[in-house]
């Protein structure tokens, strides 16, 4: 989910409060969107995508499927590294989980070209994305042969490249405030079936890439694996794809839901999905999966790295605010969406301590001014994808702990002989003192 802290507001939304009472009091549900019923309850988890099951996996739950799909990859990738002549542990791994920020993707965009420029950015085992992250989880997952499209991305969209306004009486009746058509043709025109066949073949090499939405109905994080449906070769996995990736990044109450079909018990329903921020900023696994005990029950040993771009600043941002509802409202957003970040940080953090992984954190640095007068303004993003190029080029300094962070000071231990010493000499003090 996009920032809204710098963001101006979308024309046509700030009607006069006296202006919004007379519409909502007046307002028919002419024109309304209608949809198939949502999946009970007690058929959630039958629910799968129409023709391709198993290829999603509730990110609040039961791990036991993604933990399959895991190992499955460990699998396809040590009987490749076999057939080339491996022998020896496996290789180490190294992953990488893009946050949402909406235009603030052009510092993960920047920063990883730059990475590549600096000839130090590794093929990474596994890539999420959620929102913006999304959208630049595919290029990343495919490496700097696809630089040069990533950047064009990032540099060149503007916010007419991703929404069309509503006027105020088609936003409340329909159900958000702009269209995304427009991104919808973005992302139907950066991500065809070249790109998805090449994914494909990265699944048979154990690679994963997965991305986040937010089912509404069931108010639930969704991990899409977006490999796996590429390896379907089903004739309608490149649509799912690009529907999934749109849904990703579309902001509740700003950008449409996007409807997904499924069935469960013989019946058909359709989902409700959102942008994967209303439920979590950024992702790698399921905090279920205790990673570290499941590779030993396996026999898997590995070195592994996670690198985190979070698209977004994470120091304090000062503004005053007009004491206007509005105003107010979206400032209390903006600190909802900054605080639930760090927080997803602190959360991804303690797995990779208690999975012994590598912890590595990248984001937007205070140093970094340039106004952002509109949406997707063009100046801002190509300003910011500057940023993330010249640190990444240069070698960037990855911040081993989530900020504010302090590692807790744990003493070393006291050899054996010392310890004997140290009581023998209490002992003497204390029988000294009662003497005196």
């Amino acid at each position: 989910m996009r920032s809204l802290r710098r963001v101006p507001p979308l024309r046509g939304a700030l009607s006069a409060l006296a202006g919004v009472l007379f519409v909502l009091l007046t307002a028919t549900g002419c024109g309304t969107p209608t949809r198939l019923d949502a999946v009970p309850v007690a058929s959630e988890a039958k629910a799968s995508v129409v023709g391709m099951p198993e290829v999603r996996y509730w990110g609040d739950d039961e791990v036991s499927d993604f933990q399959r799909d895991a190992l499955e990859s460990v699998r396809r990738e040590r009987d490749l590294l076999q057939q080339a002549g491996h022998r020896g542990p496996l290789p180490p791994a190294d992953f990488l989980a893009i946050s949402g920020g909406g235009e603030d993707g052009a510092f993960g965009a920047g920063l990883l070209v730059g990475w590549s420029a600096a000839g130090t950015r590794p093929r990474f085992k596994g890539v999420t994305g959620i929102s913006t992250g999304a959208l630049i989880a595919p290029f990343a997952f495919l490496g700097p042969a696809y630089d040069d499209k990533l950047k064009e991305v990032y540099t060149t969209i503007t916010n007419k490249d991703i929404l069309e306004q509503r006027g105020f009486l088609a936003a409340l009746n329909n159900d958000a405030m702009a269209d995304t058509a427009p991104l919808r043709k973005l992302v139907q025109r950066i991500f065809d079936q070249p790109m998805l066949d090449a994914i494909a073949a990265e699944h048979e090499k154990g690679r994963i890439l997965l991305i986040g939405t937010t089912n509404l109905d069931a108010r639930r994080p969704v991990i899409w694996n977006v490999t796996k449906i590429a390896a379907s070769r089903h004739p309608l996995a490149l649509e799912l794809v690009q529907t999934l990736l749109v849904a990703s990044a579309a902001i509740p109450g700003a950008f449409p839901p996007v409807m997904i079909s499924v069935e469960a018990d013989g019946k058909r329903f359709e989902e409700m999905h959102v942008d994967g921020g209303a439920t979590a900023q950024v992702f790698v696994y399921p905090p279920g999966l205790n990673l570290k005990a499941e590779a030993q029950r396996a026999g898997i040993v590995r070195q592994r790295r996670l690198y985190v771009i979070r698209n977004a600043r994470l120091d304090p941002d000062w503004a005053q605010v007009d004491r206007q509802t509005l105003s107010i409202a979206n400032r209390a957003i903006a600190s909802l969406i900054q605080t639930q970040g760090v927080g997803d940080l602190y959360r991804i953090y303690i797995a990779a301590q208690r999975d012994g992984i590598d912890f590595n954190l990248a984001y937007i640095p205070e140093s970094f001014k340039t106004p952002l007068r509109e949406p997707f303004d063009p100046v801002y993003m190509k300003d910011l994808f500057k940023i993330g190029y010249d640190l990444a080029a240069n070698g960037y300094p990855w911040a081993k702990t989530p900020p504010g962070y302090a590692a807790p000071q744990v003493e070393p231990p006291i050899p054996p002989t010392t310890a004997g010493a140290t009581r023998a000499a209490s002992a003497k003090r204390a029988t000294a003192g009662a003497g005196s």
